[in-house]
């Protein structure tokens, strides 16, 4: 299949050393990272002015003069964020426009109950015209997430199967779409979850038709470099890893150890930041933040 995807932001995403920023908590965890941001629960009437303020937040780390292409490729936005401005410009045109950083767009409405040790993305009805939006504002990729509880083999071919068929969907819209299948850290037996779920993508890479390519977005695994086949795999644009609830700095020692693997991190990335900072404490604290983690994207 051919694809009409932007080239100059696909060899971004390809060749260029960074990282992506994942500036993404949607309804659920945005309490939870406002709270980190120093802004008590309570201090909005409704989820309108929540998500302004979390804007407000998220508009500070993107405008930033440490938030540059020099270290950071692309960054994953929450569909609020997408449909908000930035220094007057449409977020996602803000950020290729002046910033020269992919914008991708963060597609999945939430998590269903745990079924089978894994949570499976909730129904997505909505999809096709969020698409359709998403492409109309110069969206150039996607992010979907689903979790993986327990090393249940059913339950891994099932999230496997998901992912791939909501990115084939995708890739139909022209979008390049990152697979989220996370391994919960907490998982008993993580390394065997981590082996199941790897042999579920590369069948599915495998089966992909000539021309598409997908990016994958994991959990930095138990065994040191063991997704080097999956970087190396002609169907794969970039591997990327989460946080998955590490802090920055044991995030960024894991990641070290897997070459070629780069950092998607959300709260690690914002680890530090407050309202409370004067924009010289902000910008040096997300300096020392960038800085780490690009160090362990390229090391």
């Amino acid at each position: 299949m051919t694809h009409n995807l932007n080239d100059l932001q696909l060899q971004t995403m390809k060749t260029r050393p960074g990282f992506i920023a994942a500036l993404d908590q949607s309804g659920g965890s945005t309490p939870g990272a406002l709270r980190l941001y120093g802004i008590k629960e309570g201090s909005w009437a409704n989820d309108e002015e929540m998500f302004a303020i979390v804007h407000k937040m998220r508009a500070r780390v993107i405008m930033s003069p440490s938030f540059t292409d020099k270290r950071i490729l692309a960054a994953i936005l929450f569909e609020g964020t997408m449909d908000r401005d930035i220094g007057g410009k449409p977020t996602a045109d803000y950020l290729w426009d002046v910033k020269h950083i992919v914008p991708f767009l963060k597609v999945d409405q939430g998590l269903a109950a745990e079924a089978d040790g894994v949570q499976l993305m909730k129904p997505m009805p909505g999809l096709a015209a969020l698409l359709a939006k998403a492409k109309a504002k110069r969206i150039f990729g996607t992010k979907m997430r689903s979790v993986v509880k327990q090393p249940n083999r059913a339950g891994i071919e099932a999230i496997a199967s998901q992912q791939f068929e909501v990115a084939a969907q995708i890739l139909a819209a022209d979008l390049l779409p990152i697979i989220e299948p996370e391994v919960d850290i907490h998982c008993q037996q993580r390394s065997t979850a981590e082996e199941l779920l790897k042999a579920e993508i590369i069948k599915r890479l495998e089966a992909l038709p000539p021309g598409d390519q997908v990016m994958l977005k994991l959990t930095i695994p138990e065994r040191d470099n063991f997704y080097a086949d999956l970087v190396r795999h002609p169907r794969v644009v970039r591997v990327v890893a989460l946080s998955g609830g590490f802090s920055r700095a044991e995030a960024n020692m894991r990641l070290r150890k897997n070459p070629g693997v780069i950092a998607s991190f959300s709260r690690a990335l914002l680890e530090g930041l407050t309202a409370q900072q004067s924009d010289a404490e902000f910008n040096a604290q997300l300096d020392e933040s960038i800085q780490s983690i690009f160090e362990a994207s390229v090391a």
